[in-house]
């Protein structure tokens, strides 16, 4: 009997890490009826990290009303895990990029404080673990919302709470934690976090990332002003250095607000999927055939995404593993190096991008079904 194990990551846009899943199960059972396949939706930290998670481990989503990134009410969601003890949050679902209209995205406003709210949701729920994916923010406030909502009193010079967003963070001078909620000392949070961008400079927050979040070139030296008087803040209160911390920028500065704050590990997230799911476990048990995927394979891929943390963790098992994709971009040849057998494009004749989304479930049944075929011919 063939096992084949299916472990993706979402068509961003199309299809998520647990629909790829069911119809790669499907177009399977169609060729070889009697085969053990085992699901494993996944993801890197990114979007469907949260379903993903709470698919995989039998947990249970949770939605919530908090603020959103311009002040107005947005429902959010969040995942508690299987073991009950363990979060997962998508701080986009709160404060993302996507829940801000084009006219009104200016990140010296937009605010994380609905990510903070979102925190203390995990806290009531008695959680004392807390994974954190960030990104797509719209955002380059430092985390400072999130940290006002979760109790932080961040002041200027005559006392006062600062303004919401980036501009706030100008006129900040002190950061009480006086007032902050108590249980977080028993949360430990580990953030997925895939980029080494430094808080502040060329390759930091506010340049880097801040014009896709509506930031112009004036802006974006404010707001890096605004996020070095953050670190110069926390540097002369804590005695910590995140000016220059790889990570730190990551979700306009969130980075460096959770690690200073909250005591976060920013890890890459491939990482954390791994341990939380029991990855090297799973793949120990033994497989004909290991199907992966993600939307696009390009270049980015083999630094850590997760079609090559699962490509590696195979080859060490000696398990052939075919990438199922939306697009192969360039620079895919690496992957074959980590232990990738084969790549294979859903995409089966010219077609528009709209086309392809709209018939992304026949076009990834049908790859699977071949691919699945292939192997057979090969292994009679």
């Amino acid at each position: 009997m063939m096992r084949i194990l299916i472990a993706p990551d979402s068509f961003k846009g199309s299809l998520t890490a647990v629909e790829f899943c069911e119809i790669a199960e499907q177009a399977i059972e169609r060729v070889i009826p009697n085969a053990e396949v085992r699901k494993l939706p996944l993801a890197d930290g990114g979007e469907g990290t949260v379903e993903s998670l709470v698919s995989t481990t039998g947990g249970q989503m949770k939605y919530a009303l908090v603020t959103g990134p311009v002040g107005d009410q947005v429902e959010a969601f969040y995942g508690i895990l299987g073991d009950k003890k363990t979060a997962v949050i998508e701080m986009a679902s709160a404060s993302g990029l996507p829940l801000v209209s084009d006219d009104k995205r200016n990140p010296m406003h937009t605010t994380t404080f609905g990510t903070g709210e979102l925190i203390k949701k995990v806290l009531d729920e008695g959680c004392t673990r807390l994974i954190m994916g960030i990104g797509g923010s719209a955002t380059n406030d430092g985390g400072a919302g999130m940290l006002q909502a979760l109790g932080f009193q961040l002041l200027d010079e005559k006392g006062r709470e600062i303004e919401w967003g980036a501009k706030g963070l100008l006129d900040l001078r002190q950061i009480s934690s006086e007032n902050a909620d108590p249980r977080l000392k028993d949360l430990k949070v580990e953030v997925a976090c895939d980029v080494d961008n430094p808080l502040v400079g060329p390759s930091g927050a506010s340049a880097v990332y801040g014009p896709q979040k509506g930031a112009d070139a004036a802006m974006v030296q404010v707001m890096d002003q605004a996020l070095m008087n953050f670190a110069q803040c926390i540097q002369e209160q804590l005695g910590l250095e995140v000016a220059h911390l790889k990570g730190a920028g990551a979700a306009g500065g969130l980075g460096a607000g959770l690690h200073a704050f909250l005591q976060a590990e920013l890890k890459m997230g491939f990482e954390i999927i791994r341990s939380t799911v029991g990855l090297d476990d799973i793949l120990a048990e033994g497989y004909d055939l290991v199907i992966t995927g993600e939307g696009q394979m390009n270049d980015q891929t083999v630094r850590g995404k997760l079609p090559a943390g699962i490509a590696r963790l195979s080859k060490k098992e000696g398990i052939p593993v075919v990438a199922i994709v939306g697009s192969i971009g360039t620079g895919t040849e690496a992957m074959y190096d980590v232990g990738i057998t084969s790549i294979f494009s859903v995409i089966n004749r010219p077609m528009n991008l709209e086309n392809a989304f709209n018939e992304a479930k026949e076009l990834l049944s049908s790859t699977v079904e071949q691919v699945v075929r292939l192997m057979i011919a090969f292994h009679s």
